[in-house]
């Protein structure tokens, strides 16, 4: 909305949902004497489903409730044996959409310009935060946003960066025509541009930018800061998969809320909860701690109600829409900003209604905050 990765190392993982074999009862008594001892009912088979996850600040949640065993509880109480697939950003993304994964960690832009763009209906089920600072453009040797044309531009192409480094140039009176950019790997980022001091200009997130930073003469010329609520980090489902597993999102939004308690309310488990993100997103906790600063994070269902229920999120995809339409992230044959229908919470549409490939459900959040959505 992202070791160094976004917005690894994965699990051998099937495609889709398959069943997996049900455990054997136990063995019938050897004393001839007594009647053998009746059998337990049947326990249904766990449908197996899978979450793919890269590194951000706003995910690392997920790795912690993947660790801790709290996705496999929650799964175990809706049916699901649910795997967590750890992957490079734009790879889990495209996993997604060859339906190698059921659900998977995204910016609201690549939502719509990668799936719902592609004909991949989606859902938003769970809406973690939004990028408050995380993503940012950092430059060398003192430029400013009007010097930065006729630089080259070091970015992953098609994701929020893009995006970030096009609402920069605008600030400042400049188009994307007056920089040249150059496509790197989420992985390859940040020891590119550190080991390389002729590249002058990165469009990059958190870890990647606190990294970078790190480095003499680093200067941040623009961040998400400035552009509030329009890069959100979200967690969505193939829709197809959400209707006939409702179940799955319950058990999704269940383990996510159970982390986002555990990391709101202070003391030593909040720590060692957040220490072990850290670990796990390759930094320490003091920097994952100055991460989570530049996240505005919904750590209440309460919280992320009232933001999918508010004008400035359809506000908000709007300007997006339309910077995917204006950059061709479309597809090639869009007419209009309108060729992708975008549902939200309160049944409104923007864009075509006979074509929506993105929706934003707050059904789920809405059953937690009720309590509907317990492991009693």
């Amino acid at each position: 909305m992202r070791n160094i990765i976004r917005r690894t190392l994965g699990i051998c993982l099937t495609a889709g949902l398959a069943l997996t074999l049900a455990a054997c009862g136990p063995e019938e008594s050897s004393d001839k004497g007594q009647a053998a001892a009746p059998k337990p009912a049947a326990t249904a088979p766990l449908k197996e489903v899978t979450v793919a996850v890269s590194i951000y600040a706003g995910w690392m949640p997920h790795y912690y409730a993947n660790e801790a065993g709290i996705y496999k509880k929650w799964g175990e109480k809706y049916g699901y044996d649910v795997k967590v697939k750890y992957m490079d950003y734009v790879a889990s993304i495209e996993a997604y959409m060859a339906g190698e994964a059921d659900a998977v960690v995204m910016t609201n832009m690549e939502a719509l310009d990668m799936p719902a763009a592609a004909g991949v209906d989606t859902t938003v089920v769970v809406m973690g935060d939004y990028s408050n600072g995380n993503d940012a453009v950092l430059v060398r040797n003192g430029l400013t946003c009007e010097q930065v044309a006729g630089k080259k531009v070091y970015l992953v192409e098609k994701t929020v960066s893009h995006y970030l480094l096009g609402r920069m140039l605008e600030s400042c009176g400049l188009k994307e025509s007056d920089v040249t950019l150059v496509n790197v790997s989420d992985s390859d980022i940040a020891p590119s541009f550190l080991a390389n001091t002729s590249q002058e200009v990165v469009v990059t997130w958190n870890p990647m930018v606190m990294e970078i930073q790190k480095a003499p003469g680093i200067t941040n010329i623009f961040d998400s800061s400035k552009i509030p609520g329009e890069i959100q980090d979200v967690l969505a489902v193939n829709s197809k998969v959400l209707s006939a597993n409702p179940d799955f999102a319950r058990a999704l939004t269940g383990a996510w809320y159970e982390v986002m308690d555990v990391m709101n309310t202070p003391g030593a488990e909040a720590k060692a909860a957040k220490t072990q993100m850290a670990q796990l997103a390759g930094t320490n906790l003091t920097e994952y701690e100055g991460q989570l600063a530049t996240t505005a994070m919904f750590y209440t269902a309460g919280d992320a109600m009232t933001y999918l229920s508010s004008p400035e999120l359809k506000a908000k995809m709007d300007s997006v829409r339309q910077f995917c339409f204006t950059h061709d992230l479309l597809g090639e044959n869009a007419k209009s900003a309108d060729v992708v229908g975008i549902q939200f919470p309160d049944g409104s549409v923007l864009g075509d209604s006979a074509n929506i490939k993105l929706r934003y459900d707050a059904t789920f959040t809405q059953e937690y905050l009720d309590g509907k959505i317990s492991l009693k």
